[in-house]
């Protein structure tokens, strides 16, 4: 009898770059967590892993550090708090991702978040796909965020409780970044997930394995992928309206005060996750968010002195991020961690950021340490990738950069290519 191999990656891990060594990451429907969960993650990570989390640009979170022997007992702790890993990396539906924590329709948003994680998640006809689907939930068109999802949902109207969403499809970035065409207008939400099914049943039938839906619709065009999504016999269904409690954890924003602690690369101790935890329990409803910026954000509940809250904050050690004017900085573990980093990302971040003049400080950075643009540098006002690693001078090989500008919506357009790190930081220092 043959013992069965197990994908890792379903479970949503991954092997670091060093050896004996894994991430876990852990889905987090519309970057939303509960205080609860946040303290269950906190004691994971310093029972098996380095005492750090990695909040990353998807609203997830990651556990770096773990031996193979944590992995079973990880997966216990994380089912104890509620927690899901379930394709979180691999051929699979990830995690759903959303931008718009600060719109007055985010608790809808949050809501079918939640829905369609339960219902993609762990469900075997939507496990071994050709690569990763990922989709996407927004409150309108403003970050671009649409555009570089599998399948990318943008609400377009509600009411009496019913919402309507735009459908787009076959985005994303990589070596190959490709925005996403419009389906399909105004989805009442009991199709969406007949269409969605509908949507990754075509991509897994038709697509070669180790590639993206926007990979097939380079190859057989919109009209064609249109055409096959609407034979699937399900794409037309509408399921019976939901008559529920409500699901989401967070209050519509309204008057409240949202507050975002920057995170420098995302990465987050251990112990700070508790201090968050407890001022979420206390001041925020019990909620935390984890922002495509990889930072950390609350909604203060009703009748909460919003000046006592941010000097509590500042005085527990948070006194960066609580501000508008702090820059917004994305970065992936590159070569710390990953293995497809080419480049100490945190490294060439610090020394970006030390370049930075007062009108740099007003823009959108990313870096991403591979092609796979991880941190979405294309949807930065200024995206850096590490393309590949070049020979110098000296016959060392060193990262080449290339530099991407975003000015109005869409993709970001490549305005340098391998450029060294010394004209990396000299363009930086001309940006302002």
């Amino acid at each position: 009898m043959t013992s069965k191999i197990i994908d890792y990656r379903l479970d949503g891990i991954y092997r670091q770059r060093q050896e004996g060594f894994f991430m876990q990451r852990v889905k987090l429907p519309a970057g939303v967590i509960s205080s609860v969960q946040a303290r269950g993650v906190a004691r994971i990570a310093e029972t098996f892993g380095h005492g750090i989390i990695h909040l990353t640009t998807r609203g997830s979170m990651e556990i770096h550090w773990l031996r193979e022997e944590n992995l079973p007992p990880v997966k216990r702790e994380l089912g104890k708090a509620g927690l899901t890993s379930r394709g979180a990396c691999g051929g699979a539906v990830r995690g759903i991702v959303c931008g718009a924590h600060g719109s007055d329709k985010f608790p809808a948003i949050e809501t079918m978040a939640r829905r369609l994680q339960r219902h993609f998640t762990g469900n075997p006809r939507f496990e071994r796909l050709p690569k990763k689907f990922k989709i996407g939930l927004e409150a309108d068109v403003s970050g671009g965020r649409h555009l570089i999802q599998d399948a990318g949902l943008v609400l377009a109207r509600s009411e009496e409780g019913r919402c309507w969403y735009d459908v787009w499809v076959a985005g994303g970035l990589g070596r190959e970044p490709q925005a996403g065409f419009l389906l399909e207008r105004e989805v009442d939400e009991r199709r969406i997930i007949p269409l969605l099914e509908a949507i990754v049943r075509v991509y897994a039938s038709h697509t070669p394995a180790g590639k993206r839906l926007k990979c097939l619709v380079r190859e057989i065009g919109e009209d064609e992928l249109r055409s096959r999504i609407s034979a699937e016999p399900g794409a037309r269904e509408e399921l019976p309206e939901v008559v529920a409690l409500p699901e989401h954890l967070l209050p519509s924003p309204g008057h409240r005060q949202r507050f975002e602690v920057q995170v420098f690369a995302g990465l987050l101790p251990s112990d700070k996750l508790r201090l968050l935890a407890d001022f979420a329990d206390a001041r925020a409803d019990g909620s935390l968010i984890v922002t495509v910026d990889q930072n950390l954000a609350c909604v203060l509940a009703e009748g909460v002195d919003e000046a006592a809250a941010l000097r509590e904050l500042e005085e527990a050690g948070f006194n960066q991020g609580l501000r508008p004017e702090q820059t917004v900085f994305r970065v992936c573990p590159g070569a710390h961690e990953c293995l497809a980093g080419l480049a100490p990302t945190r490294d060439i971040a610090q020394a970006v950021l030390d370049a930075l003049g007062t009108e740099g400080t007003k823009l959108a950075w990313a870096i991403s340490g591979c092609p796979n643009s991880c941190t979405q540098p294309q949807l930065a006002d200024v995206g850096i990738v590490i393309s590949r690693l070049v020979v110098d001078k000296d016959g060392n090989k060193a990262p080449g950069f290339d530099l991407y500008r975003r000015n109005n919506g869409g993709l970001g357009e490549k305005v340098g290519e391998l450029l060294t790190l010394d004209d990396l930081l000299e363009g930086v220092r001309r940006i302002g």
